[in-house]
């Protein structure tokens, strides 16, 4: 059986080091390249503390790049500055991205499926790449359907760019299949300081935290009369996302359209 060929972006990242050496560990994957901003030049061996294996940082990403490495899936955990453009260009190459960056608004989605159909290439993107965060929101889909009054708090490291989180957002998305729009809390209710409620989603609050030594948190609230449920998740190591992405990568390895989370890729 033919090794799946895997271009990294992004890969000084945590998260790029950590998909990096989670590749090189499988038997049916074959690491062919690797991208970064920072670094260039840099074998990735020494960059995940290991023994030169050949293969060097590349600068900013391009098609001659993706061209000249042969490769099949560009796993990529950059920025939302990013994301797209590489994106675009994998699709051009014939070179299915799979999506760990969040970010990405309804417009950039529309492009990268409009990219899709054109080149008949296909895509993956998903808000996050934890088994555990998955089944969290299955559960909190099934709970809204008996305890509709909800907010969430997600709380991540200080270095996270968007907020709410994609998980967050997802979350919501998940909720709102079962549940409809509407106004939680005291009808008069108002806010001192602009934001103490945190933003709402179809009714729902979203409260983002930011803090130094969080990696990824996140607190689901489910509230009714004289009770209250909480489904929370934790990730405390960035080795959490790994079986997930493998999984990504050996399921996006054969697609023709754009699938978005990896819910799709579960029994």
């Amino acid at each position: 059986m033919r090794k799946i060929r895997v271009f990294v972006a992004g890969a000084i990242g945590k998260m790029g080091q950590e998909v990096i050496r989670t590749i090189l560990a499988q038997d049916d994957l074959v690491l062919v390249g690797a991208a970064d901003t920072r670094g260039q030049g840099q074998d990735v061996g020494y960059l995940i503390g290991s023994s030169r294996i050949g293969i060097d940082i590349s600068g900013l990403l391009d098609l001659e790049i993706l061209n000249s490495s042969k490769a099949d899936i560009l796993v990529d955990f950059t920025n939302p500055q990013s994301v797209l453009k590489n994106a675009k260009l994998a699709i051009q190459a014939g070179v299915v991205p799979v999506i760990g960056t969040s970010g990405l608004d309804d417009t950039d989605i529309s492009e990268i499926q409009d990219l899709v159909k054109q080149e008949g290439v296909g895509a993956f993107v998903a808000s996050n790449f934890s088994i555990g965060a998955i089944l969290m929101m299955r559960y909190a889909r099934e709970a809204a359907k008996y305890l509709p009054h909800i907010e969430i708090i997600e709380l991540h490291h200080d270095q996270k760019l968007d907020a709410p989180s994609g998980t967050a957002l997802k979350t919501v998305e998940c909720i709102s299949q079962v549940r409809e729009p509407m106004v939680q809390g005291h009808p008069n209710e108002f806010e001192k300081l602009t934001g103490a409620r945190g933003a709402d989603l179809g009714g729902i609050h979203i409260h983002s935290v930011r803090l130094p030594g969080l990696i990824a948190h996140q607190e689901i609230i489910f509230g009714g009369l004289g009770q209250a449920l909480t489904i929370r998740h934790d990730v405390f190591t960035r080795e959490t996302y790994m079986p997930g992405v493998v999984l990504a990568i050996r399921k996006a390895f054969n697609l023709t359209s754009l699938v978005i989370g990896l819910e799709n890729f579960l029994d």
